[in-house]
């Protein structure tokens, strides 16, 4: 059975998409709502807002995340999310790496392994 495209973008998605919320998060702070919409413009990195909650929750138990709550002028309070120095420190990490992973995934599916 060949997998569909969404079956592919599940498994790609579970690697990185943390790290593309800590990328999100790198410049400030951002409630979940805003992070959503940044990650899911496309639907290729967030297929839905309910992922998004879950991992935000592991990443602060992490320690790579803090929380403040914030009144909102347009609504209720929100809950923002800002990157701890362990949350840059992962990311950091991950940008060194990615280079190098992408481009190894890149010449396999380019040439076939062949050298």
């Amino acid at each position: 059975m060949v997998p569909s495209d969404d079956a592919i973008l599940t498994h790609l998605r579970r690697g990185a998409l943390e790290y593309c919320v800590l990328a999100t998060l790198a410049d400030g702070s951002r409630y979940g709502l805003d992070l959503a919409r940044s990650l899911g413009g496309d639907g290729l990195l967030l297929a839905s807002e309910g992922t998004l909650y879950p991992l935000l929750a592991r990443l602060r138990k992490a320690g790579m995340v803090s929380t403040i709550w914030q009144e909102s002028a347009e609504g209720p309070p929100r809950r923002y999310y800002e990157l701890t120095s362990s949350g840059r420190e992962a990311l950091d990490t991950f940008v060194g790496v990615w280079p190098r992973f992408r481009n190894a995934v890149d010449d396999i599916v380019e040439t076939g392994g062949t050298p």
